[in-house]
């Protein structure tokens, strides 16, 4: 059955929704995050207060992301389309790897991006929210690859550490490396460790 491509209210949404996000990541790096106010983002993209709220109803914080949906999808892309022969965990690994502050060569409006999300804590802890909801739909993924049952004690746990790796390793000195260490244990345990 064919998708129906997006009807003109949609694409004025979306359209409404990038100029938001785009607006908000210039003043954000221009000013601050806790110096941009929603209207000053309301007044860059010439719409007012209360309609920015209609676009992105989860607050200032949200308008650095997407809503998610495209986190997710990729997340589970990568479980359910990685090659044969490669483990879930080295699929995943290979997904957070290209994700923020574990991308080994950012351009430098991308490290500056993930510098203000790591070091502004509403914006981090909305990114981990984001994270965190993918959570169910990601122990689902792993169950169903694993040939387990969907509520599987192992898959949610796996699911759970996967998705908490960007809040607990993005201060680290070096993430990329500290990112290997973590996927390391998830995937192999402590085996040869005192």
């Amino acid at each position: 059955m064919p998708v129906e491509p997006p009807g003109r209210r949609e694409r004025k949404n979306a359209q409404v929704r990038r100029a938001l996000t785009e607006a908000a990541q210039r003043l954000f790096l221009e000013k601050g995050y806790d110096q941009v106010s929603v209207k000053q983002i309301a007044d860059a993209v010439d719409i007012s207060s209360p309609t920015v709220f209609k676009h992105v109803p989860d607050g200032k914080e949200a308008l650095m992301f997407d809503d998610g949906v495209e986190r997710r999808e990729s997340l589970l892309s990568a479980v359910h389309e990685r090659p044969a022969g490669v483990s879930v965990m080295a699929a995943l690994r290979e997904f957070m790897a290209g994700r923020g502050p574990f991308v080994a060569d950012p351009t430098p409006e991308a490290r500056r991006l993930t510098e203000l999300i790591v070091d502004t804590p509403a914006l981090r802890d909305y990114s981990r929210k984001l994270w965190i909801r993918c959570e169910e739909p990601l122990a689902e993924a792993i169950a169903t690859e694993l040939g387990r049952d969907p509520d599987d004690l192992t898959a949610r746990a796996l699911a759970r550490y996967v998705l908490e790796i960007p809040q607990f390793l993005s201060d680290e000195p070096d993430p990329r490396a500290a990112l290997d260490t973590v996927f390391d244990l998830l995937e192999h345990g402590l085996h040869g460790t005192p």
